[in-house]
């Protein structure tokens, strides 16, 4: 919508133009942004002036090369917070990038479209990469063979339920150990390790979504301590509520008697082992394509 307006706008000699952009989140809340010294509204949304943000030149082809540009802004509580980037909230965010005339913004390009890719900060400001459309081909297809599973828990390929009370549970964190270490009291129906490999989500407070990977999940006596591989970015507090969800580490064994998944099991447990070709015969030991140095 009025494309052709701003080119003849430009052509004109005496541009009056600016850069908006739309982020909308993946939890869908939707910022505006724009590089005018004004606030400016069209399509039903504001675009802040006060973020500071400014944008490196939009790289654009007409193959398949992934379109790309950054952008630059400071850190605002009205717009993007550091606790935000830290929980990732702002991770894989779509990005709509219009060329604007700011004195009619009728007259207006949209010149991208895309997502919010490597984003990092310092110094009350933010960097942040935007990545096009043509991003999603750069991701590998089809299928490994490998002994091990490749879907994950949960997802549409494993087609795995975790909302049973059995696999996950809701509670309130009791101890806090550097965003990494938690602890919790009355937690003994599930055997110890049963989270490893698992996740944590957090459920309230500051940290509200954030995720982490559970390394280790250990038992003693009435009370159990789970770490996680990486701390988490925003802060948790005694209190607030995580979720705790069944690890799994996608062996066909693991499927079949822990979760009674083995007819969804993405992986090829009977494949053989890197080392079959120097196997030679044998009247004794177990001939399955394992290794031979067991």
């Amino acid at each position: 919508m009025g494309a052709a307006e701003l080119h003849a706008h430009l052509k004109g000699g005496a541009a009056t133009v600016c850069r908006c952009w739309a982020v909308t989140r993946r939890d869908g809340t939707v910022f505006g942004f724009t590089d005018h010294d004004r606030d400016l509204t069209f399509e039903g949304r504001l675009f802040r002036a006060e973020t500071g943000l400014t944008s490196s030149a939009l790289q654009q082809t007409t193959g398949l090369s992934v379109d790309n540009a950054e952008t630059v802004g400071a850190l605002s509580h009205v717009s993007v917070t550091e606790a935000d980037l830290l929980a990732g909230r702002f991770d894989g965010a779509e990005v709509l990038a219009w060329l604007v005339n700011w004195a009619d913004v009728s007259e207006r390009l949209l010149q991208f479209r895309g997502t919010l890719g490597e984003i990092t900060h310092s110094g009350g400001r933010f960097r942040a990469e935007l990545r096009g459309l043509t991003e999603a081909l750069n991701q590998p297809q089809g299928r490994v063979y490998q002994r091990s599973c490749q879907a994950v828990l949960g997802d549409r390929a494993c087609g795995f339920d975790l909302s049973a009370e059995e696999f996950a549970t809701e509670r309130a964190v009791e101890t806090v150990v550097g965003r990494q270490s938690f602890s919790f009291e009355g937690l003994h129906s599930f055997p110890d390790r049963w989270f490893e490999q698992g996740r944590l989500v957090v459920m309230t407070g500051e940290a509200a979504g954030a995720m982490g990977v559970i390394k280790s999940d250990r038992r003693r006596g009435e009370v159990r301590t789970v770490e996680l591989w990486e701390a988490l970015g925003p802060q948790i507090t005694v209190g607030d509520r995580v979720r705790l969800e069944a690890g799994c580490d996608r062996m066909a064994e693991t499927c079949r008697l822990k979760f009674n998944n083995l007819r969804n099991f993405r992986g090829f447990p009977h494949l053989s082992g890197e080392d079959w070709l120097s196997a030679y015969p044998a009247a004794t030991g177990t001939h399955d394509g394992g290794s031979l140095w067991r």
